[in-house]
């Protein structure tokens, strides 16, 4: 995979005034994805491209899970993740009806990293890297943390539904997945020929089209999670209103979610972070920042729904707490009231090693818990 390290920022500066196609480099050998990809039925993607999507309305159903799906974790009844509805009154719909579509848009959207298992050519640390790299060219480009979280989930649902991937196309997995994020999320999204430019010429723009295609058909075109990170914004934004707030309007600091949003890229870079969902996630996080109870109140989940997942991230805790304080950068055409929403980069593959060697010493402090202070990270 290429890297563009401390190079990426400079030359990049040059990539929104580009004209034409990224100049193909003559000693390069064609990669041919479509020919790479054990995708089912890719050539009914390709049949399909001319034919227009037309959406039918269709009564609601319940959400059907495969609960014998060995890929698949299903928290015992008695943690139960369907609980009474945390959220305030809001004026604009339910809070019962809003909470129980997000916990069920949560669990229909299938992640595990069981994947590993389909690839026999790829570690997991080939993932950290890649998350890594996804995370340095979202700051490059002014990208929101939503974005990146959307193309890592993309990435590992993609993953699951393969089988035998070549670790010389995680790239253009990775950044079509960006791609198709930046869509979603992006007023402006970056141009397909700057996602190209990033790879160094390691793909062209026709090679990430096609994969868009792949990708799209794999997921079948279900592209709305809850991230860990919209869980988390979600949970801290509760956590800190007031009474008769407003759940839309930004009640928390953004010094404080930056720090949390650390911890959390830290973690994903791990592949043990889909043994948990994402709002299991989230919530873990925030136990290490806000009182047990708190953490309780506004994410539904008790102690012991979380209680593992807490334990797991104890070493990434660890390390952040070594490391300087997160602060708030600028960013050209970034408002002030939307930096923390701008996803950062960092030194997380240093830190992921650090807290690795943690984790298999055990070497980690214990869990906070409702009668301790809460964790600050990066204090010193």
């Amino acid at each position: 995979m290429t890297r563009r390290g401390g190079s990426l920022q400079k030359r990049s500066e040059n990539a929104p005034g580009q004209k034409g196609k990224i100049t193909k480099q003559s000693n390069r050998k064609k990669v041919q994805p479509l020919s790479k990809l054990q995708c089912e039925k890719n050539q009914l993607v390709l049949e399909g491209i001319t034919k227009p999507s037309i959406r039918v309305q269709t009564p609601e159903k319940e959400i059907q899970i495969d609960c014998d799906d060995p890929g698949f974790a299903v928290l015992p009844s008695g943690h139960s993740l369907v609980r009474p509805s945390p959220l305030p009154q809001i004026g604009w719909g339910s809070p019962e009806d809003v909470w129980v579509k997000m916990v069920h848009r949560e669990q229909s959207y299938r992640h595990s990293k069981s994947f590993m298992q389909k690839h026999p050519t790829i570690q997991p640390k080939m993932r950290s890297i890649l998350l890594d790299w996804l995370i340095e060219v979202s700051e490059v480009y002014a990208l929101h943390r939503q974005t990146l979280y959307l193309a890592q989930d993309y990435f590992d649902r993609f993953m699951l539904t393969q089988n035998n991937v070549e670790k010389n196309m995680l790239q253009l997995i990775g950044i079509t997945c960006l791609f198709i994020a930046a869509k979603m999320e992006e007023a402006c999204p970056p141009k397909l020929s700057q996602m190209a430019y990033v790879t160094a010429g390691t793909y062209y723009e026709q090679e990430i089209l096609q994969m868009e295609l792949i990708i799209l058909k794999a997921l079948s075109w279900n592209l709305c999670p809850e991230t860990a990170v919209s869980w988390l914004k979600l949970y801290f934004q509760m956590a800190s209103m007031n009474t008769n707030s407003d759940l839309l309007q930004q009640q928390f600091p953004q010094d404080a979610y930056i720090q949390m949003t650390r911890l959390l890229d830290l973690c994903i870079l791990n592949i043990n972070s889909l043994d948990f969902q994402y709002r299991v996630l989230a919530a873990s996080v925030l136990r290490h920042f806000l009182p047990q109870e708190t953490v309780e109140k506004v994410s539904g989940l008790s102690v012991d729904a979380t209680q593992l997942c807490v334990n797991w991230m104890a070493p990434f805790v660890e390390t952040l707490g070594r490391c300087c304080r997160a602060t708030l950068r600028d960013f050209i055409r970034v408002k002030t009231e939307d930096r923390h929403n701008i996803q950062t980069h960092m030194d997380y593959m240093t830190m992921l090693e650090e807290a690795g060697k943690k984790e298999v010493s055990g070497q980690f402090p214990t869990p906070p818990n409702s009668t301790e202070k809460p964790c600050t990270l990066g204090t010193h």
